[in-house]
């Protein structure tokens, strides 16, 4: 089906010049967002949907207790954390990858539970469906 959008000319050249470095054409290109605008709005608004995806996160390992508390809140969530990759990125920081299956409400949780921990910088949820 076709569809007509208005844009800003601005972020379209910006939008076209992207597609064509990466190898796509527009209507690919605006598929694959609105998959993943789909997906999202899925997983946030989706009480007990099964989901699968992964936690990234980067944190400051100086701070004191953060490996314990946070393996501590991983044991938790046994039941939906399939694996861990563990990237040690310089002196004081270090890169988690969780891979999760499970409830989009315990993801949800446990991504909230890791997000608030002291001594983490960043934290994002990556969720396909």
């Amino acid at each position: 089906m076709r569809f007509s959008v208005s844009s800003d000319p601005d972020l379209l050249e910006e939008f076209d010049e992207t597609i064509m470095r990466m190898g796509y054409t527009r209507s690919n290109a605006v598929q694959l967002a609105m998959r993943g605008f789909l997906t999202d709005a899925k997983w946030t608004a989706a009480s007990e949907s099964k989901v699968v995806g992964a936690i990234t996160m980067i944190y400051d390992h100086d701070v004191r207790g953060i490996g314990e508390t946070l393996t501590d809140i991983q044991h938790h969530h046994i039941e939906e954390i399939t694996s861990t990759t563990h990237v040690h990125l310089d002196e004081d920081n270090c890169l988690e990858i969780i891979a999760v299956r499970g409830d989009s409400s315990a993801i949800r949780d446990l991504a909230s539970k890791l997000s608030v921990t002291k001594g983490v910088k960043q934290l994002k949820v990556a969720i396909l469906m």
